[in-house]
């Protein structure tokens, strides 16, 4: 049986957003404040990594989740929490929002 989420690059991620599907992913940006107005995809929910076992209610278990970090280390562990707690359709987006300034979106900050 294979990994019950999925490991995405940015490009992946890009794709995903721009497909015109009628449901987006949700992108859970869970870094911290400060991080978040320092540099952010556009669409992304802030909710820092601390807080999520908080607020495990308000969020959809199936729906398609791109969980998102600086360098996608934090959220690697995020995706493995969630996972546990019965979240199905999760992606760990590769190299975070610093891939994302790096690769797709020079407007966006490095930090």
């Amino acid at each position: 049986m294979g990994s019950p989420y999925s490991q995405i690059t940015v490009a992946q991620l890009q794709t995903m957003l721009q497909s015109g599907a009628e449901e987006k992913p949700h992108l859970l940006d869970i870094r911290e404040p400060w991080e978040w107005q320092l540099a952010r995809i556009e669409g992304a929910e802030n909710l820092p990594m601390g807080q999520i076992p908080a607020h495990l209610d308000d969020l959809d278990k199936t729906r398609s989740t791109v969980v998102i970090c600086h360098h996608g280390t934090r959220s690697l562990q995020v995706v493995a929490f969630l996972q546990r707690q019965g979240f199905t359709n999760l992606h760990n987006l590769q190299g975070g929002v610093d891939a994302w300034s790096r690769e797709i979106d020079p407007t966006v900050a490095l930090y």
